[in-house]
């Protein structure tokens, strides 16, 4: 296992803890690598499930939460169970999907009538990938990051609001994170939002951070 793997399975994601809520009492991480995001949840007495597709990280992660599915999403659907969890969370995930809104759809029936869906998910509009593409001209895959040769799909603030409500999701919340602090990429996204007055303030944010809910049927 590379260094950037290491790192990533490592991963505990403090900014995305705020998001879960505080009545939830049944979790579920898809893609939850090594556990060390929802182990955090363990201490506040949270009964933690995970589904992983690394062998190496669903084991150690089994050692952590109090249950850990090895597998793809549409491996382990049928042993999760129905309207059972308060929250799912899917830290950077969707984008690894071919069809994560068939993947979401597989989700609904898991969760409980007023449970939240929680994700992180990369945007695409982010200044660094925007100077590359229109001043560089460049779209090449990397090791990490945005265009992390593993990502199937690419969404930006407005896609993602799409992809849940085609899901048969309400968004509730929705904000940017990780914005950029580059002493380059930073004065580029505040001059460009100087010039147009403030209206393309998602260019500051790697990824967004996103609750959402069960549409509710009429």
């Amino acid at each position: 296992m590379e260094i950037k793997d290491i790192e990533y399975y490592a991963c505990k994601r403090p900014e995305m803890l705020s998001l879960i809520p505080l009545s939830a009492k049944k979790t579920l991480e898809i893609g939850c690598a090594q556990g060390n995001f929802s182990s955090q949840l363990v201490k506040d007495g949270i009964e933690t499930w995970g589904v992983e597709p690394n062998e190496v990280s669903a084991n150690l992660a089994s050692k952590k939460l109090y249950k850990v599915l090895m597998g793809t999403l549409g491996d382990t659907i049928n042993e999760l169970p129905e309207n059972y969890f308060d929250a799912i969370i899917l830290n950077d995930v969707l984008e690894h999907l071919l069809y994560p809104w068939e993947d979401l759809k597989l989700l609904k029936s898991k969760l409980k009538e007023d449970g939240v869906l929680i994700s992180s998910i990369p945007n695409v509009r982010y200044a660094k990938n925007l100077f590359n593409l229109l001043v560089k001209k460049n779209w090449e895959y990397e090791e990490s990051g945005i265009l992390d040769s593993t990502h199937f799909r690419f969404f930006t603030k407005k896609s993602i609001f799409s992809l849940h409500k085609k899901s048969g999701y309400d968004v509730q919340r929705i904000k940017g994170i990780n914005s950029t602090k580059s002493v380059l990429f930073f004065p580029i996204a505040l001059l460009v939002n100087i010039v147009l007055l403030g209206t393309q303030l998602d260019i500051f944010y790697m990824q967004y951070a996103t609750i959402a809910k069960k549409t509710k049927e009429k």
